[in-house]
């Protein structure tokens, strides 16, 4: 995937610092690698320092020629285009292909050294809105093993509706999209509020990427914004929401 090289080590336990902003040999350029903070999962330093993250989805040749579809793969930059992290599904051929728009996944969230900094798990769910019992749930862990939040659906007649939670299962943000999610020309936009729904706290949207991108192929590209100052651990669950949000709507 284009990963940057590991910081070789010198004697007298110096670590040469890496190279920042090159291009690899795809001509990707990542964003700077940020130092450690303490109290801060591995991985999610990148996130104290972006108030925004853009996802564009990678077009899958295969899946266009032969239909079926494919695990999907996306890159997650920054407003400068610097790619922030690598996303890749792993679900299985039978599953993705029966189950459509319901199925079950794993994300796996990749930084530019190559190390899984976020996990994110989906499972089977009921996807009708008539089974309020049985909505859907996604699960956010970062580092891989370690859940730091969770994306649950909430019950609606005519409204996509979701919370952010910690791991503790507290509510800590709403998300509410719009009664029509599929609309020419123009962005759909999910709105995330505080708990109350009073004060406005970010975005999650679909971006309109033109008529022949979004007659003829599936992938598409996404905007997640947040406060700078938001916890990087309720950053990493608003990725995961955009991410079931996706699957659902998308």
């Amino acid at each position: 995937y284009g990963f940057q090289a590991q910081p070789m080590g010198y004697p007298g336990g110096f670590v040469a610092p890496p190279v920042q902003n090159q291009p690899t040999m795809d001509g990707t350029i990542w964003m700077p690698i940020p130092p450690s903070i303490p109290n801060c999962p591995p991985g999610l330093e990148y996130l104290t320092q972006i108030d925004q993250i853009l996802i564009h989805q990678q077009l899958e040749l295969l899946e266009i020629v032969t239909g079926f579809e494919t695990n999907n793969k996306y890159e997650l930059k920054n407003a400068l285009g610097q790619r922030v992290y690598f996303a890749a599904e792993d679900t299985d051929c039978l599953t993705r292909n029966c189950c459509g728009p319901a199925r079950p996944f794993t994300i796996s969230i990749i930084d530019n050294l190559g190390r899984e900094v976020i996990t994110l798990h989906r499972p089977l769910r009921c996807s009708s809105c008539c089974c309020p019992c049985c909505l859907q749930e996604l699960e956010v862990q970062a580092p891989p093993g370690t859940t730091v939040g969770y994306v649950v659906q909430n019950w609606h007649a005519c409204l996509p509706k979701f919370t952010i939670q910690d791991e503790r299962r507290m509510d800590i943000l709403k998300i509410t999209g719009p009664c029509i999610v599929c609309r020419c020309c123009e962005d759909v936009n999910f709105e995330v509020k505080s708990v109350d729904e009073t004060c406005a706290v970010g975005r999650i949207s679909k971006k309109w990427s033109g008529f022949v991108q979004e007659m003829f192929t599936d992938t598409d590209n996404f905007g997640i914004s947040f406060p700078m100052d938001l916890d990087v651990k309720m950053k990493a669950v608003m990725i995961g929401a955009c991410f079931l949000i996706v699957s659902l709507s998308f």
